[in-house]
């Protein structure tokens, strides 16, 4: 195996750790706003996270103003998938968001076409069927009543597949590290939700819980910092660079998957067998992108 079908099979692997870490990021999320408001949320995790990677930010010096104006972009699709999708959570069922935000999967594949020129393969093609399908199954039969949550979410799915595209064209940029990518979308974020908050929403600006009565707020807070967004970032900008945007979708499109489990064991819902089996259907979605590419990929290496 070549140093580089190690750093492939490191990133799919990564990848799938990651989908599993934001399929609990819904349930740890709407925990903590149970202490405090979405914008100030927002700005608290990011801000943290910011802090935290600004030595990588001395890589910036070295990017092209092209590569440093794309990165900038990213931030501010992050900031509206955050915004869109916080919000709508509190607005919609997990059913309907676990559905639509599915949909990301589906759409990369068009995105990545417009953006990028790349056109999906047939084995791709398949993958985004199943997952779709399986989607449907877990959201309970496709039972959707739409509403303004529901948009929302809509809204997070696209802005996810232009963000995954428009960072693929950033990590091209060998001046730029997955952490410098992951430190400047923190930054913007940050930033971004601060400044919605003072213009728009001033009462989302409330004191902090006190680390003394509020230590599980906290201890929230630590893991969507640390798994959610140093973490899980960092990764899906380590695979993007190594990777096509589509097959990076379907490998995260097992999120809603392990949301359902995780919504059963943490939160006590009730999952059906059909959403079960619509689970089963996103995880082979991703199995069968990963294991078909690699073995298209090798037998091209031996003709």
């Amino acid at each position: 195996m070549t140093k580089q079908e190690r750093l492939l099979m490191l990133s799919d692997l990564m990848l799938l750790a990651v989908a599993a870490v934001w399929g609990t990021s819904y349930g740890v999320a709407k925990s903590a706003l149970a202490f405090y408001p979405v914008l100030g949320l927002l700005a608290l995790r990011f801000g943290i996270t910011f802090v935290i990677l600004a030595p990588a930010l001395r890589h910036l010096r070295g990017a092209s103003a092209r590569a440093l104006r794309e990165v900038l972009i990213a931030g501010v699709l992050l900031l509206g998938i955050f915004l869109a999708e916080t919000f709508g959570i509190q607005m919609t069922r997990a059913a309907n968001a676990a559905f639509l935000i599915s949909l990301c999967v589906v759409l990369t594949p068009l995105v990545e076409w417009l953006l990028l020129k790349r056109v999906p393969s047939r084995v791709e093609g398949v993958a985004v069927l199943l997952s779709l399908f399986g989607a449907w199954l877990l959201a309970g039969d496709g039972a959707l009543n739409f509403n303004p949550g529901d948009a929302l979410i809509l809204l997070a799915a696209l802005l996810r597949a232009l963000t995954v595209c428009v960072t693929k064209r950033v990590m091209r940029d060998p001046a730029l590290p997955p952490l410098t990518v992951t430190a400047v979308q923190s930054g913007v974020a940050a930033a971004g939700s601060a400044a919605v908050a003072w213009l728009f929403a001033p009462r989302q600006w409330q004191p902090l819980p006190t680390f003394n009565e509020h230590a599980t707020f906290w201890a929230y807070v630590a893991y969507l910092v640390l798994a959610c967004t140093l973490f899980g970032f960092f990764a899906q900008n380590f695979a993007i660079k190594r990777s096509s945007p589509t097959r990076v979708s379907l490998l995260m499109g097992s999120e809603p998957a392990f949301g359902a489990l995780f919504a059963c064991l943490w939160l006590g819902e009730r999952i059906s067998s059909t959403a079960w089996a619509g689970g089963t259907l996103i995880v082979a979605a991703s199995i069968l992108a990963t294991v078909r590419w690699n073995v298209s990929r090798t037998s091209a290496a031996q003709t």
